[in-house]
């Protein structure tokens, strides 16, 4: 048995048969829905798979025509789907070992200019060919002021603007941010709260405080579920989730951290800096 669950544990779900078709996915839907730079699914037959509570905790938004994006509406965490009679698994929720790991990175045709594939897995431009997705086009950007670095979420209905460099950016592995970006890892930039600006919809903004945090608490979109940024006043910084950026920051993550917590099914490779938990610096 394999379970998972979301980020506060409103929809939770089992797994009774294999996981199959594990892959890392690049493409800008897949980006800017978990805010995370990539997604990692795998699939299984709809029969060996049973939602055991969260119903009416589901959110859905329609990213392509007939394509349906699920995520709690209470933290923002992508839940699984149901695609040609398989149930697509968001892995990065899973609370189990799948037993498998990803064969491939596919759409990496899509992928964000500041990530950097470092593995030997077979590596796709675009798959499978009559997928249905497709790229997203980019917002308008509403007021927003030259030279600085534009986001967005996945509905285009939250628009933001930094101008700011980033102090730091870190791909994170705790636990929290596997199960809030249902992926692998998120990519989180820092800087300064005051360098943040919104430009349409924050009002559509959704939090989550994890109850038993000092202060985790991701930023959705509560139309399509898209991570967001989070400014923090009792640090007076910003946590951004780089995928959620419309501009090429012209820089990637600096090293990973909380790498103690990572997924089992997940190899961290390439040369940058690990941390067991948080560096002290």
């Amino acid at each position: 048995m394999i379970r998972g669950s979301c980020l506060c544990n409103s929809v939770r779900w089992e797994i009774d048969g294999p996981l199959a078709n594990m892959s890392h996915c690049h493409c800008s839907i897949c980006r800017k829905a978990h805010g995370a730079p990539f997604a990692t699914y795998a699939s299984t037959a709809q029969e060996n798979y049973r939602l055991v509570a969260g119903a009416d905790a589901i959110r859905q938004y329609e990213s392509s025509p007939g394509f349906n994006r699920l995520f709690c509406g209470t933290c923002g965490s992508v839940v699984p789907e149901h695609i040609d009679g398989r149930a697509v698994i968001p892995t990065g929720c899973l609370d189990d070992d799948p037993g498998i790991s990803a064969a491939m990175h596919i759409f990496v045709a899509s992928k964000a200019p500041w990530y950097k594939i470092t593995d030997d897995l077979p590596q796709h431009d675009t798959y499978p060919a009559d997928s249905g997705l497709s790229e997203i086009a980019k917002p308008e950007r509403d007021g927003a002021a030259p030279g600085h670095l534009h986001g967005s979420c996945l509905c285009g209905g939250v628009a933001y603007e930094v101008s700011a460099p980033f102090t730091v950016v870190h791909n994170c592995h705790c636990s929290r941010c596997r199960k809030s970006r249902a992926a692998a890892h998120t990519t989180n930039g820092f800087t300064a709260a005051e360098a943040v600006r919104f430009l349409k919809g924050e009002e559509l903004l959704a939090s989550y405080k994890v109850p038993d945090a000092k202060t985790y608490t991701p930023t959705f979109c509560r139309i399509c579920g898209a991570g967001m940024p989070r400014l923090r006043p009792e640090t007076g910084n910003a946590v951004i989730p780089m995928a959620s950026l419309d501009d090429d920051p012209g820089r990637g993550a600096d090293d990973h951290i909380f790498t103690g917590s990572k997924a089992s099914w997940y190899e961290i490779t390439g040369d940058l800096p690990q941390f067991h938990e948080m560096p002290s610096s």
